[in-house]
């Protein structure tokens, strides 16, 4: 196991900061507003690696669980009962997964960085849309049927997501050597 030097808890905590400031960047759609998160999320697990991409995830989210008003809509621990909190869960998963695989090789092109990223769009948007239903249907009761969830989880949110996945590979291209040989 690695050991955390003083450089990745800097890294880490500067992701916390843009994955917080992208959270109140955003364009208002319905159910799921459009906003900068996913971008720092893929950024901090195809920089930082999966494990410390996680992490820096992890701890935004617990941050605005605390209470502080990080997410987009606020914090505190009522934000678990929001329909979109599921998207916040799959930025954990998708920085973890979408770090590992960039990672496993020395220096990853543009082709590879775009795949993890859509890998980990997909994942965002699996943890998403299956929280929004089972909130929505079982504990707010009021009841999505599976048309109303595509359109609004994912055909009006996704064309903006895409973008953000080809800046994320086209960023992340370039910052992974830079990071790289700070390390």
């Amino acid at each position: 196991m690695r050991t955390v030097e003083t450089k990745d808890l800097i890294l880490c905590g500067l992701f916390v900061a843009l994955i917080s400031v992208g959270a109140f960047i955003r364009i208002p759609i319905p159910v799921v507003p459009f906003t900068l998160q996913l971008l720092f999320t893929m950024l901090a697990g195809l920089l930082l690696g999966g494990r410390l991409g996680a992490l820096a995830v992890s701890v935004y989210i617990l941050m605005g669980l605390l209470g502080v008003p990080v997410f987009s809509e606020g914090g505190g621990p009522g934000y678990i009962f929001k329909p979109s909190f599921g998207y916040i869960i799959g930025f954990a998963a998708a920085a973890y997964v979408t770090g590992t695989i960039a990672n496993k090789v020395p220096s990853p092109g543009c082709k590879r960085l775009l795949a993890v990223n859509f890998v980990g769009l997909g994942i965002v948007y699996l943890f998403g849309m299956v929280y929004c239903y089972f909130m929505s249907n079982f504990y707010l009761g009021s009841p999505l049927a599976l048309w109303p969830l595509i359109l609004y989880c994912f055909i009006l949110p996704v064309p903006g997501d895409i973008l953000l996945c080809i800046i994320g590979a086209l960023l992340g291209r370039r910052l992974i050597p830079i990071v790289r040989k700070g390390k």
